[in-house]
């Protein structure tokens, strides 16, 4: 599934590539180097709205000149990570190894892995460990049936957490502050008709989803879809992600859906609390 385009940091605009630049608060400036943020953010600036760039297009979505912009697509051309014609320039399947260097070697997914096939078995579903991004959930983890492509994730697909189940779930559990800030700050996009689109409800929405410890999400990103989730959490209580469950929506409703699915993950989210 195409995750849509989302908003790509800015790098100071500077054609140094040797020089350190100005350190984020919290690291020493010997220990901080722009370019390699600034190559990073070259690599995250293409996505579905912006395949294919122009040096110009790049450096204008990264805050940096055309020129320094080009430096870091031909080093990167040359490392194999973009490819290019002359004028545009593309990313090639070489930085799939990145997002793949993750998923072998962080321990949550492995772990998570024998018990995502446990709900799957007992559902008869996809289940799905996510965590939360930014403003986005990552799916880091699957397990189950690929029946539709249409109501399930590839590895990696990242989607705006205010349209999924385990999006809003991870969002209401945030501190007080953090979730005002976000409530404050954060545009809601509208992707179906029954996206929430007013703040007013999103945030009656998340105050709900905070107190019954679980969250249900139909039809907001797409028609048809269902999402069911609950939280991860590690030995010491602390929210690690989300388990979650996505299903077309068929003939079952909400309450049986949530009736069939929902003790099974939390019976499974209860179960790893003293591996991670």
């Amino acid at each position: 599934m195409p995750s849509p385009a989302r908003a790509r940091r800015t790098a100071p605009p500077d054609d140094n590539t040797d020089d350190l630049g100005a350190a984020p608060a919290g690291l020493d400036r010997r220990d901080w180097i722009a370019g390699l943020e600034r190559g990073v953010g070259i690599i995250e600036a293409f996505d579905d709205a912006h395949p294919r760039m122009t040096a110009s297009e790049a450096g204008q979505r990264t805050g940096m000149t055309r020129t320094a912009a080009r430096r870091y697509l031909l080093t990167l051309q040359h490392m194999g990570y973009v490819a290019g014609d002359g004028k545009l320039f593309w990313l090639t399947p070489r930085v799939l190894r990145l997002g793949q260097s993750y998923l072998e070697s962080a321990r949550l997914p492995r772990i998570v892995q024998p018990f995502l096939q446990r709900v799957a078995a007992g559902t008869h579903e996809t289940a799905y460990l996510s965590v939360l991004d930014g403003d986005e959930v990552v799916y880091i983890a699957r397990n189950g049936p690929n029946r539709s492509m249409n109501t399930g994730y590839v590895l990696g697909a990242r989607v705006p957490a205010q349209v999924t189940a385990s999006g809003m779930l991870m969002l209401a559990l945030r501190p007080d502050d953090a979730l005002a800030h976000w409530l404050a700050t954060h545009e809601l996009k509208v992707f179906t008709s029954h996206t929430i689109a007013s703040k007013e409800r999103m945030k009656l929405e998340l105050a709900r989803i905070r107190a019954q410890g679980w969250a249900l999400s139909e039809q907001q990103l797409d028609l048809n879809s269902r999402g069911i989730a609950v939280p991860l959490r590690d030995r010491h209580g602390e929210l690690v992600g989300a388990l979650n469950i996505t299903m077309p929506i068929g003939k079952e409703g909400s309450e049986e859906a949530v009736a069939r699915v929902l003790p099974v993950l939390r019976e499974t989210a209860q179960a790893m609390r003293n591996l991670i």
